[in-house]
């Protein structure tokens, strides 16, 4: 006795289709939403390194604490002007401002290898800038077990006054 071989109807055809469709979709949108957060985490990376440039090139100028007549303070360093120049400048599109996801370390070495002169000429201004860069895309983070990425970005820069004694 032959046996007859059951067809596709094409209602079965369309069913195996849309099962691809879904399944390559899927793979699809998750890789285009992971190139958006790496084109994302990348502009927020050359903010943040804008920003850590613009701290030290301020910190270079005003390494110490100044209270109005010309005359720096000595070892007071002006950390808190230099991590507000440095929120100030970076507010798009990471937003700076206020933010707890920011850490700003300033260093400030001087010529000297003493440490009782105070910071001056011809040293140098380092501004380390992390963020948590916040992902976008809850699928990713799941994944890789964190919802944030620590972004780093540092500047050194001379000083440039007070002149050394």
């Amino acid at each position: 006795m032959k046996t007859m071989k059951k067809e596709c109807t094409p209602k079965q055809k369309r069913g195996q289709s849309l099962v691809e469709m879904a399944i390559s979709l899927t793979v699809i949108l998750w890789l285009l939403a992971g190139a958006v957060d790496l084109g994302s985490a990348l502009f927020a990376w050359i903010a943040l390194r804008d920003a850590a440039e613009e701290g030290a090139l301020f910190g270079s100028v005003y390494p110490t604490l100044d209270d109005g007549d010309g005359i720096y303070e000595g070892e007071a360093v002006n950390t808190a002007a230099i991590r507000q120049r440095v929120c100030a400048t970076a507010t798009n599109p990471i937003k700076l401002t206020g933010s707890d996801n920011l850490n700003c370390n300033v260093t400030l070495v001087t010529v000297n290898v003493t440490t009782s002169t105070p910071p001056c000429a011809g040293g140098w201004v380092r501004v380390d800038v992390v963020y948590n860069y916040s992902i976008m895309m809850p699928l990713t983070g799941t994944i890789i077990g964190t919802q944030t990425i620590p972004i780093r970005a540092s500047a050194t820069n001379t000083l440039l006054r007070p002149a050394c004694p």
